[in-house]
């Protein structure tokens, strides 16, 4: 008699948590399956002026991973072939540019905004000289108030060629 009430008792606990959870859970009020979390001082109202969010909080949606893009042309030769980039303007403004048009058009294609990415992880050659740009035009594509967390990785070259400066993956999450 007693494991009934035990089991029953324990069903019910779990009922109410699982019902809680998904009150709080749809309390979000932003719409976005994400919440972005700052530390004190860092806050858009503190007047903080940072590229980047320092951290931000998956609660729904579906995530999508994208591989790293150095804004080459779409399909190129594997192995690559230096002379189907000779085209291409290797300048900073101009490289963060394809590499945000196709990281928007892989978001995209999968139902997503631009704004859905949450992490991108940079790996830039010779960030003094690139950093400025590429930060500029990132934050271009992403607007006034959406600011995805970021990591940059200063590096000497990229492995599909030595003139590519500039190389993003991202994680996305995606509206259920």
């Amino acid at each position: 008699m007693c494991l009934v009430k035990l089991y029953k008792n324990c069903r019910m606990r779990v009922l109410v948590c699982a019902a809680l959870t998904a009150v709080v859970a749809g309390c979000g009020g932003t719409g976005q399956p994400f919440e972005y979390i700052h530390l004190p001082g860092t806050e858009p109202a503190a007047g903080a002026n940072m590229p980047f969010t320092s951290a931000i909080q998956v609660r729904s949606g579906n995530m999508l991973f994208l591989a790293g893009t150095v804004g080459a042309p779409s399909p190129h030769s594997h192995p690559h072939i230096p002379a189907e980039f000779d085209h291409l303007d290797f300048g900073a403004e101009a490289s963060t540019i394809r590499v945000m048009e196709s990281i928007k058009a892989m978001v995209e294609a999968a139902g997503g905004e631009i704004t859905d990415v949450i992490q991108v992880t940079k790996f830039v050659k010779d960030v003094g000289s690139n950093g400025d740009a590429i930060r500029e035009v990132m934050n271009r594509y992403w607007g006034p108030s959406h600011r995805p967390a970021s990591t940059t990785v200063e590096i000497v070259r990229l492995a599909t060629d030595p003139r590519f400066i500039l190389e993003v993956e991202a994680i996305a999450v995606l509206p259920d």
